[in-house]
């Protein structure tokens, strides 16, 4: 967000719970010095409705450099994909749970839980009503990539 506000690009956001891409564009604005073409947040559906393709429409017509796409694993990656001709010439850039974290509307992990990439533990401990299906039942590879990550060196999984 930074370089956006150096660039004056025009970023448009999509998603994460009610009020955040509000709270999170003021936020960027403030600190970053971004320039918000746009917002929409609250549910977003796959389904091709109307109501998707005039969020399509008004990201375009607000001349988005940038579009940030809060809607979760995999959902917003379908979304882009599904949109992305339509999109460019802006990058849309799938970002999870950013918004509601910059909004303050989701809790981060401890910096040592996210340092050891643990991150989407404390996040089903915090929140398993709406995560233990996505993550458990709906992949169950999870448990296989929780292994190999717990048995790789320590050095391999630090984040930042």
């Amino acid at each position: 967000m930074e370089r956006a506000g150096a660039r004056g690009w025009r970023v448009f956001l999509v998603g994460g719970s009610k009020g955040s891409a509000r709270a999170a564009a003021d936020r960027f604005a403030r600190a970053c010095g971004a320039t918000i073409a746009g917002i929409e947040d609250g549910p977003i559906g796959l389904e091709h409705a109307p109501q998707d393709e005039a969020l399509v429409a008004r990201i375009a017509d607000a001349g988005a450099n940038v579009v940030l796409v809060a809607l979760g694993a995999p959902k917003q990656e379908l979304w882009i994909d599904a949109h992305r001709e339509r999109l460019a010439p802006a990058v849309a850039v799938g970002v999870g749970a950013a918004l509601d974290f910059v909004a303050g509307a989701a809790r981060r992990a401890p910096r040592w839980v996210r340092s050891a990439g643990l991150e989407w533990l404390f996040r089903l401990l915090h929140e398993p009503r709406r995560l233990a299906r996505r993550y458990l039942r709906n992949d169950p590879k999870i448990l296989a990539i929780l292994l190999r990550t717990w048995r790789s060196p320590l050095e391999s999984r630090r984040i930042g």
